[in-house]
């Protein structure tokens, strides 16, 4: 055990050493040598992760503190690693998907001055983000989900000397600093009610917890807990309406929008609440606050990719809706369903930021959608492997998200919560809005006439367009000059779109039945017997092949079929269509260019209220109670004493000894009515 020891700390450890190094010696070691150490420990991390997955299977599991760091007041706190199925899941996800964004950032950054930092930051990233998973207790965890959210802010604000950057990551740091306030008083009642931040303790008390009543308010305690906690989820995973900081992450460069979007940042939300499922299993209230949220942010964000003509943000857009997805499942007790489609989403999704990314350094870093078109001769890999990510995104039978959004649909089904007849319109309304935007996306990118070389909509150096930066840094021009033909990216940025896509096509196919119905997550996700979760999911299961072939005659089959073939007749055939009905349809296509105006309210009323309430605090409490009655008001007195202590000073001796006698005679009358 103690060598299975040393290899869980080789996990997060071997990123950490890479980052640190080329962080402090990143000038020294050159470019080269900055890439070199920073993939080396993730590539480390990540085989010790299979190493660590196939002890797992053979039954081995740890949960266990390898270090204490303090203790006060009967609380322990401790660094310990939790080793069960669910957590090498995602240390292999984690591992994985971060290593092929390091090999693609060598082509990505290569024009970029801040090459080295770059590395140490995404190294720095990924240990973070699995510190966060492995941890067996809330103290790490909530060091994790801090950590991963200051390295967010640093990746996110990474060309600092743009405006728009800078608006971003400060917009990501303080909508997370919302939900982390839940979060962090999820883990005060935890604390203060059950003694203890161990998951394994606190999990042993949870009956007991469920009975009880918040002091002072009377709320039910595991409610008050698990909502709290989601509210920590709703900020990483992006849930509305905290989602507003997502789309504008897309400032920062490509490699971030797939580490970052894909496989770990916002997925630890829903990791979070998979672990802590004996809670939320106690209060069927969180659990149909957790399923109407995500519902809600599975469709209405799915709405505004339709709009959007920057080729990362249709993706991004594409990630809150699944997100929601997955947020769905864990409303509906399908715990497991939702860290599949964590897995498959990972792969195909991480697949589809890349390809995006391969596209703009094909286009010369133009990423508007309306210059682009027949990229699909010039950029065979890239295009091959966008077709397969889009199939597995609309959930086409055989490809990983197929098997993942199903059986989320299935479980939604045959949930008997309340809220369960809103999400399942929800999530049958999203699959042919996913398949619209993913296709229209698709469409205009790689087939139909070709538009780029011609100045229509600006090149894309307007604030949203964030990956220009390289140009402007060797003052290049931005987009394809008239006459000149797109290319296929170097083999850094093609190996990684190939090494991605097999497991987009694949993995769910193979991995279903042990995650879903075996016996995979049965030690570390706990469903009461009350919730139905997949029991009828799994009671009509028959097998990979049986689930597809059955897929094709089911609703979401047809939906997302429609979808493809609307966009397909839509942008292909009749762009006059979708023109004509922005048009008609002018007042909802502006309420969806503002995205629902999310971003106005909050600027309004929050960061309004913010700034009235800080002047009001600056005018009234700082210059008027501080400064003026405590600071000036305080020497007032003082000056007012002394010159009243003046009038005594006469240098008389018989005025002295008068004010002695007055003196004396006042305390001895103060003394006898005392007596």
């Amino acid at each position: 055990m103690t060598d299975m020891k040393s290899l869980y700390l080789l996990v997060p450890l071997a990123p950490l050493v890479g980052a640190i190094v080329a962080g402090l010696f990143g000038k020294a070691l050159g470019r080269a040598g900055a890439h070199i150490v920073t993939i080396a420990g993730v590539a480390i991390a990540f085989i010790a992760s299979v190493v660590i997955y196939q002890d797992v299977q053979a039954g081995n599991t740890f949960d266990g503190s390898i270090y204490v760091w303090m203790e006060s007041g009967g609380l322990t706190f401790e660094i310990g690693f939790l080793i069960d199925p669910l957590t090498v899941m995602m240390m292999l996800v984690v591992t994985f998907v971060s290593l092929m964004v390091h090999i693609y950032t060598i082509g990505y950054m290569a024009e970029d001055p801040g090459y080295q930092r770059f590395f140490s930051y995404i190294s720095l990233f990924t240990f973070s983000m699995l510190m966060l998973v492995m941890s067996n207790n809330f103290l790490q965890l909530f060091f994790g989900w801090e950590a991963v959210g200051l390295v967010s802010y640093l990746l996110i604000g990474f060309w600092h000397d743009r405006p728009t950057a800078i608006y971003a990551n400060m917009k990501a740091f303080l909508v997370n600093r919302v939900g982390d306030f839940g979060f962090l008083l999820g883990i005060g009642l935890v604390a203060a009610y059950a003694g203890s931040l161990n998951y394994a303790e606190v999990f042993a008390k949870a009956n007991e917890l469920a009975g009880m009543e918040m002091d002072f308010t009377g709320w039910p305690l595991m409610t008050a807990i698990c909502v709290l906690l989601f509210i920590g989820a709703m900020g990483k995973s992006a849930q509305v309406p905290l989602h507003v900081w997502l789309p504008d992450s897309m400032e920062g460069p490509t490699p971030i929008s797939a580490l970052i979007h894909a496989a770990t940042m916002v997925t630890a939300g829903i990791f979070m609440v998979a672990r802590m499922s004996p809670l939320f299993e106690l209060s069927d209230a969180a659990l149909s606050f957790v399923l109407v949220i995500g519902a809600t942010t599975a469709l209405f964000m799915g709405f505004l990719g339709i709009v959007q003509n920057d080729i990362k943000r249709v993706v991004a857009y594409s990630t809150l809706s699944q997100l929601g997805y997955m947020t769905v499942a864990l409303g509906v007790s399908a715990y497991s369903a939702g860290v599949f489609h964590l897995m498959t989403h990972a792969f195909f999704k991480a697949l589809l930021f890349l390809g995006a990314g391969s596209v703009i350094i094909g286009m010369h870093h133009d990423q508007d959608m309306r210059n682009m078109g027949g990229l699909r001769k010039y950029m065979p890999i890239t295009w091959i492997t966008s077709l397969l990510g889009s199939l597995a995104l609309i959930g086409f039978p055989l490809f990983s998200g197929f098997y993942s959004k199903d059986s989320i649909i299935l479980a939604v089904q045959s949930a008997e919560i309340w809220g369960a007849g809103y999400a399942m319109v929800c999530v049958m309304l999203g699959v042919f809005v996913t398949a619209f935007y993913s296709f229209r996306m698709y469409f205009l990118v790689f087939h139909g006439e070709e538009r780029f070389g011609k100045a229509v909509h600006g090149h894309g150096h307007d604030a949203h367009h964030a990956d220009d930066h390289h140009d402007d840094a060797h003052a290049h021009h931005h987009g394809l000059a008239p006459g000149q033909k797109p290319h296929e990216s170097p083999w850094v940025v093609t190996v990684p779109l190939v090494l991605l896509a097999i497991p987009s096509v694949l993995i769910g196919f193979f991995t279903i039945e042990p995650m879903l119905f075996g016996d995979w997550f049965r030690s570390a996700i706990f469903v009461a017997d009350n919730h139905v979760g997949l029991s009828q999911v799994e009671a009509t299961f028959t097998g990979p092949i049986g689930m597809a072939l059955h897929g094709l005659v089911t609703a979401p089959f047809w939906l997302a079929i429609g979808g493809v073939a609307l966009s397909w007749y839509f942008y292909m055939k009749r762009p006059d269509i979708p023109a004509a009905i922005q048009r008609k349809f002018q007042p909802i296509h502006t309420l969806l260019e503002n995205k629902y105006y999310f971003d106005r309210f909050n600027e309004i009323v929050f960061a309004g209220g913010s700034r009235l309430l800080g002047t009001g605090l600056w005018k009234g409490g700082d210059r008027g109670v501080i400064d003026g009655f405590i600071i000036n008001g305080s020497a007032k007195l003082v000056v007012w004493v002394a010159q009243l202590s003046r009038l005594f000073q006469s240098g008389h001796l018989y005025q002295y000894a008068f004010a002695m006698i007055i003196g004396v005679f006042i305390m001895l009358t103060f003394w006898f009515n005392l007596g």
